[in-house]
């Protein structure tokens, strides 16, 4: 299994642990939740990109598969398109149950957890 370098490796944990606070953000202010959920998805999603590699070459696959709806064997690259769905969903709609998503954004952010984990980023 490949690992990442330590470049990489800050990266992911930097951003899962952003993802984290931002949560923790919306929890706190719900006046603001929305802004700070999207904020804990992006960087959810840059965790798994700086886990899998350099985003630049990551990034404008996940923005293909997305745009043509396609659907590959690769479960990363799905969980990735669907966070960019929900990303997507969030910004055209902002004003959703903040509760539910909450719920949501921290299961995709313990995933992703497990998917820094899987790539050697997150120490125990």
């Amino acid at each position: 299994m490949l690992t990442m370098d330590g470049y990489r490796k800050g990266w992911a944990n930097r951003y899962l642990r952003e993802a984290r606070a931002e949560l923790i953000a919306a929890k706190k202010t719900p006046y603001m939740a929305a802004g700070f959920i999207i904020e804990a998805l992006t960087k959810a999603q840059a965790a798994i990109y700086y886990s899998l590699g350099d985003p630049a070459f990551i990034v404008p696959i996940v923005h293909e598969t997305f745009r043509t709806g396609q659907h590959v064997n690769e479960p990363i690259l799905n969980f990735l398109v669907e966070i960019e769905k929900t990303l997507q969903h969030l910004a055209q709609e902002p004003n959703t149950d903040n509760e539910k998503t909450m719920k949501q954004v921290n299961d995709i952010i313990e995933f992703t957890s497990e998917i820094v984990k899987l790539f050697g980023g997150e120490s125990s």
